[in-house]
């Protein structure tokens, strides 16, 4: 079977964005390809070093993530990225390929240091060597993505390129992206145009995979919308609503002209009340699972500690082979 490799930053509390967005097709993939799932932390640290406790509550929270939506240990290599020294190991002898100027043209980066370039990490303006060392300790063939990430992917195959090229030897191979289509990106609920962020600093931006029945209710409620009162008029000028219409039709497959049909003239509350019961009613067990996850510490560090086990005898291997027609050993 081909290899797919994805990973989540353990930064704060998943939300719905995130689960719809990936993680609710990692199970899917179990039984079609050789699964490998980090959680990347040395990802996270990129935009600033994190309080200890918080970070390490942060990484058990994702791990149960993984585990309530179905991702198996025993079908799966899940593990703490930073367990693993040769991701680092990798990522440094890559650095030494890729070149500054293709670094310089990475969008991500522009956007996340946004004015402040001068101030940003070099670990954040290195994060795509980083990930290009992810990928190919583990031979990955495929990785799913979303759109802002297919640069870096590109960038992945660059160096695969040049590596390769240097010793006129197939070190690396490229690999594909999984583009995931199947849901509309999911936006903030108090700003359409900015896209549901774990970071942001308002809870009420978003809805976390552990938020209580009570919670993920004011949220909608309190969602954003606007001065019209129907959910049909030009969503394209209307992301508010556009954004609460992608989410109702993420959760409950229904299409767009169906849940407009259903809720014309009948104005927004009778819509965010359904769409909070529709909410509630996936996410409610799934949150069930995650705190069950959670509440056993001893089982997450022994998957954490197995699954490092295997990442590292599959990802020694690479190493070696990298190390060996470099002249290294």
């Amino acid at each position: 079977m081909k290899t797919v490799i994805s990973g989540v930053q353990p930064t704060g509390n998943l939300h719905i964005g995130n689960y719809l967005g990936s993680i609710a097709r990692w199970k899917s993939f179990q039984d079609e390809y050789n699964c490998i799932f980090p959680i990347v932390d040395l990802h996270a640290i990129t935009a600033g070093l994190p309080e200890r406790s918080e970070f390490r509550n942060n990484i058990y929270k994702t791990l149960s993530v993984y585990l309530a939506s179905g991702l198996d240990p025993k079908k799966t290599v899940i593990f703490q990225q930073s367990s693993v020294p040769t991701h680092t190991e990798l990522y440094w002898i890559l650095s030494s390929v890729v070149q500054m100027g293709k670094l310089n043209r990475m969008t991500q980066f522009k956007d996340k240091s946004g004015k402040n370039k001068e101030k940003a990490s070099l670990g954040l303006y290195a994060y795509p060597v980083l990930m290009a060392s992810d990928i190919l300790l583990y031979n990955a063939d495929v990785v799913p993505v979303g759109e802002d990430q297919l640069q870096h992917i590109e960038l992945t195959n660059d160096i695969v390129a040049s590596f390769n090229h240097k010793y006129n030897d197939e070190v690396f191979k490229k690999v594909e992206p999984i583009l995931m289509r199947t849901t509309k990106r999911i936006m903030s609920l108090r700003d359409g145009t900015k896209k549901m962020s774990k970071s942001d600093s308002s809870d009420m931006t978003r809805i976390n995979l552990i938020d209580s029945e009570e919670e993920i209710r004011k949220k909608i409620m309190k969602a954003k919308t606007d001065e019209l009162s129907d959910i049909e008029t030009d969503l394209s000028k209307r992301p508010e609503i556009n954004n609460l219409l992608n989410i109702f039709i993420s959760f409950s497959g229904k299409t767009g002209e169906e849940i407009q049909a259903e809720y014309k003239n009948k104005g927004f509350k009778a819509f965010k009340e359904d769409l909070a019961n529709i909410i509630v009613e996936k996410i409610k067990p799934l949150s069930e699972e995650i705190n069950g996850y959670y509440n056993d510490k001893s089982y997450l560090d022994n998957v954490l500690s197995e699954g490092a086990a295997r990442a590292n005898e599959l990802s020694e291997k690479q190493m070696q082979k990298v190390k060996q027609i470099i002249g290294m050993i």
